[in-house]
Parts: structure tokens; sequence; C-alpha cells
């Protein structure tokens, strides 16, 4: 659907956010694009889960994340999916296997509860034990975060 349609009728200035999300992206150094559709996520998220069962969850997290919010890319669509699993090197079978037996759903589910639970609304989203910062943050707002809970800054060695 669109992200008109998904804000609609909700108190939600969506220029105003996607404009602040461009320019957190640029001042992180990190690639966006502007997008006008949304897709469910739920396959990506257990099919991450099954690629983190085999040591790969951060490399497909990460071309995942770069379809969705760089090259407007359909998350949702399963040979979408197993064309991520295929530039990985990783078994298609067995990921097309999961997807269709969905044997990570409740893993899943789980994180979907305590999302809801720790009142999490958006992404990203940086959890630390029991406490959270939502949406992109400043590096500040994430030091604090770290402070709070702990733990000790590192000296930059050149």
């Amino acid at each position: 659907m669109t992200l008109e349609q998904l804000f609609a009728g909700r108190d939600f200035d969506l220029p105003r956010v996607m404009a602040y999300l461009e320019k957190a992206a640029r001042d992180a150094g990190l690639p966006f694009s502007p997008r006008a559709m949304t897709y469910n996520s739920r396959a990506a998220q257990e099919l991450g889960k099954w690629a983190e069962a085999r040591g790969r969850g951060e490399e497909f997290h990460r071309a995942v994340f770069h379809a969705y919010f760089v090259d407007g890319k359909n998350i949702g669509r399963s040979e979408f999916l197993l064309e991520v699993i295929r530039d990985l090197g990783l078994p298609e079978e067995e990921a097309r296997e999961a997807l269709t037996r969905r044997p990570f759903r409740e893993a899943v589910d789980a994180d979907w509860t305590r999302s809801r639970e720790m009142g999490i609304t958006a992404v990203p989203t940086l959890v630390l034990g029991e406490k959270a910062l939502v949406g992109a943050q400043p590096y500040e707002k994430m030091a604090a975060l770290l402070e709070a809970a702990g733990v000790k800054r590192r000296s930059h060695e050149t």
C-alpha cells in the first residue's frame, strides 16, 4: 500500500517525517531514497531468522534494508527474497522451504509481542536491555542511551 494509505486518518505529517529520515540518513552517511510504498515484511523477517541460524543474518538484513530503504523493492515478494538468498550464496531450496513451512513464525511472533510490550512503533529502534530509542535519532541520544546502560566510552586510537 502507499504510505499515504498507511497513515490516512492519523495525525502524521508524512512529508516532514520523510524529510527528517532523509536528513538523518544523510547525516549518518547512510544511503536513503524517499519512497511512496510500504510492503509486508513478515516473510523477510522470518527468512532473516533463517539466515541468522546459518550465521549470515547480518548480511541478509543489510541486503534487505538496502533493497527496501534505498531501492524501493517489494521485500514481501518471495521471489525477491530468494534473489537475495542466491546473491548471498545461501541454499535457495532450503530458503524456499523455510518460506513455505515457516519454522521461524513463532520467533518472529515473539519479537512482535516484545515490541508491542515495549511500545516500539517505528523503525529503526535501538533496544538496550529494557530501554528503547525509537525512530531515527541523533548520535547524542544514542550515546546517552549507551551511557545510561553503563557502557564505557572507548578512546579512539589513530
